[in-house]
């Protein structure tokens, strides 16, 4: 067993398969490409949480920080879209902090975008909280809280669960596996048209299998992931059994486990076209071939827009205007993709391997990846205006910004794609082995040489080996030798001509730009749309204008009626303090803080300017030092003198007075 002559290895180390595969201008794109490509995934990974948040809440009854006069029978909430619920969606808590809510939240009148959930009868006074976490309709949670009293605010308060949102390491991974998910869907469609229109390969077979296992893994995930994601458990909860049933209720939960059962169909069209239709290739019957390839277009379209539908059916173009439009838009939008940047990734395998293909092929591709750049910009701008909704909103909104990210890398994109275009149209349908510049000699005589060096050092030692073993040194030698060759083949063939490795360069360059534009998509699908987010603005804005922002006055008032016990201090309380009906609370204290009884408290208001009043508020006594006048009607708003007296015997009493700003 003998080493390849020293002339071989000259040639291969002097030959065009050792010059730098990338100029200077390629590896600085490529540089650029990979630190946006990093950039981007951390911040797909950071996300904040309140990005995620598409639904918003507009409105409540009981409403925030009100005061009403009786405990109500239940708790409403109203959101700015439709909105999941569970069975702990939204919890109603007393100042202690225990459930005063009883049943499951439901929708009111069939609304989706509503949720009540009713309450214990008997509620004593004080401050309720109320906490709740649901799930949009276009599969993201949000969660938030809010305090109402009955009779009066208490001193205490429960406090704000604190799992109110996603567990971080469960969002992260959540995030991760939507990214992967759509990588995995890009690489599946896209190796199959690849290999079924242009050419199948043994790399295309591995790319198209590839992403059909990332698709299957990054979906598992998912759906195992979906109940903490949605709950804000950790990642323990991915063992809940029950919280899976749950969950595969759901519209996202169903989206889900759909697209396992067409991945189990995608799983056998697999077996079909890299087996039994690969065999076909050199048939000689045609009619059998074209049967089969009928057969696999139709099967192939039937799963593709089915995985397609998945996201469809449980993200944003589920909800908002003409979701029965944008459903299918959406799944044309997702097939395009797919196809492009798909079959973009089954290029740059084919000429990564330096497997032979006819520039008929890559014509046909370029042809199609056309098509699907059209299908993509038509189906885009509707999603945009869908989505968007506002030229404001396209700039003032975290979606319009990443959609502008998106469409300048989409512009990029295309940008290196008519230089794609151009290298294809200069191909040629020569044979793979190409002559070295320096020795004029051809990669298949390379290996030609190597292999009669190989077998002439089996045959010199012939009469070696039959004595004693080969020796492992010179065996590992050789294989090493052999392996450098068959680098040196595959280098030779994909940079055998200035169009093939020009056309390889700018393809690396595309498939590097579409991972960041897979990454910067993956952020806009967890991203409250622009529409949305100005219509929650415009809604909460709306109830701002119609309950003026001001607070209820509260004023402590120092008393002394002589006596030593008649000493202590009152809180007057007006809510809302507005012109209208009010409601009135008088609290007495002694001077160590704790509630006392008078014999008589009365309070009147002035209206000094208007030469109105006084006005007598009709106080209840409820409990030991609390009066109250459920409904006060005051007239107008302006400076009232509020006059408030305090009787703690038959004798002993006195006046106090304050001015009150109501309404200004």
């Amino acid at each position: 067993m003998t080493t390849l002559p020293p002339s071989v290895t000259a040639r291969r180390a002097t030959g065009p398969a050792d010059r730098p595969a990338l100029g200077p201008t390629a590896r600085r794109l490529l540089s650029i490409c990979g630190a946006l490509l990093t950039a981007l995934l951390c911040a797909l990974s950071v996300g904040a949480s309140p990005a995620s948040a598409h639904a918003a809440l507009t409105a409540t009854d009981p409403a925030d920080g009100a005061v009403v006069k009786t405990a109500p029978s239940q708790v409403r909430l109203t959101f700015s879209e439709g909105v999941l619920l569970s069975r702990d969606s939204v919890r109603v808590l007393d100042p202690d902090g225990k459930r005063v809510d009883t049943g499951s939240p439901a929708h009111v009148g069939g609304r989706s975008s509503t949720a009540a959930v009713a309450l214990h009868s008997g509620l004593p006074d004080g401050t309720f909280t109320v906490a709740w976490k649901v799930v949009s309709e276009d599969s993201h949670p949000v969660a938030g809280a809010f305090t109402f009293s009955i009779g009066a605010p208490s001193k205490t308060k429960a406090k704000v669960p604190s799992d109110a949102g996603p567990d971080t390491t469960v969002e992260t991974l959540y995030d991760i596996g939507r990214y992967a998910a759509y990588g995995g869907f890009a690489a599946l469609v896209g190796g199959c048209v690849f290999a079924g229109l242009c050419r199948s390969s043994r790399p295309v077979q591995k790319l198209t299998v590839g992403g059909w296992v990332t698709l299957f893994s990054a979906t598992l995930l998912l759906l195992l992931l979906r109940g903490p994601y949605t709950d804000g458990k950790g990642i323990g909860g991915v063992f809940d059994l029950g919280g899976l049933g749950d969950v595969l209720s759901t519209k996202p939960g169903a989206a889900l486990l759909s697209r396992l059962l067409l991945l189990g169909a995608a799983a056998v069209f697999l077996a079909v076209l890299f087996g039994s239709y690969a065999r076909r290739a050199a048939d000689a019957d045609p009619r059998r071939r074209q049967d089969l390839a009928f057969g696999l277009a139709f099967g192939g379209t039937v799963v593709s827009v089915g995985l397609a539908a998945t996201w469809a059916m449980a993200e944003h173009a589920s909800v908002g205007i003409q979701s029965a439009l944008a459903m299918p838009v959406d799944v044309v939008h997702m097939l395009a993709v797919g196809v492009w940047l798909g079959g973009l990734g089954a290029l740059v395998a084919t000429l990564r391997a330096g497997e032979p293909i006819e520039r008929a092929a890559v014509r046909r591709f370029s042809r199609l990846a056309f098509g699907s750049v059209v299908a993509l910009v038509l189906t885009g701008v509707y999603q945009s205006w869908r989505q968007v909704g506002s030229w404001s909103a396209l700039t003032g909104t975290d979606y319009g910004r990443w959609l502008l990210v998106k469409i300048g890398l989409v512009g990029v994109l295309l940008a290196i794609a008519a230089v794609s275009r151009r290298w294809t149209a200069r191909l040629s349908d020569g044979p793979a082995e190409t002559a070295d510049e320096t020795t004029g000699e051809t990669t298949a005589q390379v290996n030609e040489e190597s292999e009669e060096d190989g077998e002439s050092g089996q045959d010199g030692e012939s009469g070696e080996t039959a004595a004693e073993p080969a020796d492992p040194v010179r065996t590992a030698q050789l294989a090493r030798q052999k392996a450098a060759v068959a680098k040196a083949t595959t280098l030779r063939r994909r940079y055998g001509d200035l169009a093939r490795g020009s056309l390889y360069r700018s393809v690396v360059a595309e498939a590097i730009v579409a991972v960041v534009l897979l990454a910067v998509a993956t952020v806009l699908s967890g991203t409250q749309p622009g529409r949305a987010a100005s219509a929650g603005a415009k809604a909460s804005g709306a109830i701002a204008e119609s309950t003026p922002s001001v607070d209820p006055i509260s004023v402590e008032i120092p008393y002394d009626t002589g006596p030593k016990s008649g000493r202590g201090k009152a809180v007057f309380m007006l809510d809302p303090a507005l012109p209208g009906d009010n409601l009135v609370h008088v609290f007495l204290f002694d001077r160590a803080d704790r509630p006392v009884d008078a014999e008589e408290v009365k309070v009147s208001l002035t209206l000094p300017k208007k030469n109105l009043g006084p006005l007598p508020v009709t106080l209840e006594h409820l409990s030991a030092g609390h009066w109250s006048a459920k409904s006060f009607q005051l007239p107008m708003g302006g400076t009232w003198r509020l006059s408030l007296t305090v009787r703690t015997s038959d004798i002993d009493q006195v006046t106090e007075t304050r001015n009150l700003k109501i309404g200004q």
